[in-house]
Protein backbone atom coordinates (compact mmCIF):
# COMPACT_ATOMS: atom_id res chain seq x y z
CA UNK A 1 0.00 0.00 0.00
CA UNK A 2 1.45 3.34 -1.03
CA UNK A 3 1.26 6.21 1.45
CA UNK A 4 -1.12 9.07 0.83
CA UNK A 5 0.66 12.19 -0.47
CA UNK A 6 0.28 15.33 1.64
CA UNK A 7 1.98 18.66 0.96
CA UNK A 8 3.93 20.10 3.90
CA UNK A 9 1.72 23.20 3.83
CA UNK A 10 -1.30 21.01 4.57
CA UNK A 11 0.54 19.45 7.52
CA UNK A 12 1.16 22.93 8.89
CA UNK A 13 -2.47 23.97 8.49
CA UNK A 14 -4.20 20.75 9.60
CA UNK A 15 -1.74 19.08 11.97
CA UNK A 16 -4.30 18.07 14.62
CA UNK A 17 -6.72 16.54 12.10
CA UNK A 18 -3.93 14.74 10.27
CA UNK A 19 -2.60 13.23 13.50
CA UNK A 20 -6.10 12.05 14.44
CA UNK A 21 -6.51 10.43 11.01
CA UNK A 22 -3.09 8.77 11.31
CA UNK A 23 -4.05 7.24 14.65
CA UNK A 24 -7.36 5.95 13.31
CA UNK A 25 -6.26 4.72 9.88
CA UNK A 26 -2.72 3.63 10.85
CA UNK A 27 -1.57 4.33 7.30
CA UNK A 28 1.57 6.43 6.70
CA UNK A 29 1.55 9.75 4.91
CA UNK A 30 4.20 10.79 2.41
CA UNK A 31 4.88 14.48 2.95
CA UNK A 32 5.94 16.44 -0.09
CA UNK A 33 7.76 19.73 -0.28
CA UNK A 34 7.79 21.63 -3.57
CA UNK A 35 6.31 18.54 -5.21
CA UNK A 36 9.13 16.26 -4.05
CA UNK A 37 9.10 13.52 -1.45
CA UNK A 38 10.41 14.94 1.84
CA UNK A 39 9.35 12.73 4.77
CA UNK A 40 7.07 9.97 6.01
CA UNK A 41 4.66 10.58 8.86
CA UNK A 42 3.17 7.61 10.68
CA UNK A 43 1.38 6.84 13.93
CA UNK A 44 3.45 5.69 16.90
CA UNK A 45 1.86 2.21 17.15
CA UNK A 46 2.71 1.44 13.52
CA UNK A 47 6.22 2.82 13.96
CA UNK A 48 6.86 0.64 17.01
CA UNK A 49 5.52 -2.43 15.21
CA UNK A 50 7.82 -1.69 12.27
CA UNK A 51 10.79 -1.36 14.63
CA UNK A 52 9.97 -4.77 16.20
CA UNK A 53 9.73 -6.37 12.76
CA UNK A 54 13.08 -4.90 11.74
CA UNK A 55 14.71 -6.15 14.95
CA UNK A 56 13.31 -9.63 14.33
CA UNK A 57 14.56 -9.66 10.73
CA UNK A 58 18.00 -8.47 11.84
CA UNK A 59 18.11 -11.32 14.36
CA UNK A 60 17.21 -13.84 11.67
CA UNK A 61 19.94 -12.46 9.40
CA UNK A 62 22.51 -12.71 12.22
CA UNK A 63 21.41 -16.30 12.87
CA UNK A 64 21.70 -17.23 9.20
CA UNK A 65 25.18 -15.69 9.05
CA UNK A 66 26.30 -17.53 12.18
CA UNK A 67 24.95 -20.79 10.79
CA UNK A 68 26.69 -20.31 7.45
CA UNK A 69 29.96 -19.58 9.30
CA UNK A 70 29.57 -22.75 11.33
CA UNK A 71 29.01 -20.92 14.60
CA UNK A 72 26.37 -23.30 15.95
CA UNK A 73 25.75 -25.11 19.21
CA UNK A 74 24.05 -28.40 19.92
CA UNK A 75 21.09 -28.56 22.27
CA UNK A 76 23.35 -30.17 24.87
CA UNK A 77 25.87 -27.32 24.57
CA UNK A 78 23.16 -24.75 25.14
CA UNK A 79 21.75 -26.64 28.12
CA UNK A 80 25.22 -26.90 29.67
CA UNK A 81 25.89 -23.17 29.21
CA UNK A 82 22.53 -22.10 30.61
CA UNK A 83 22.64 -24.48 33.56
CA UNK A 84 25.04 -22.15 35.36
CA UNK A 85 22.34 -19.43 35.28
CA UNK A 86 20.10 -21.42 37.67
Amino acid sequence: MLPKLVPVTEIKRKATEIIEALQQEQAPLLITEHGREAAILMDVASYRMQERKIALLEGIIKGQKAFSEGRILTHEDVMARTKKWD
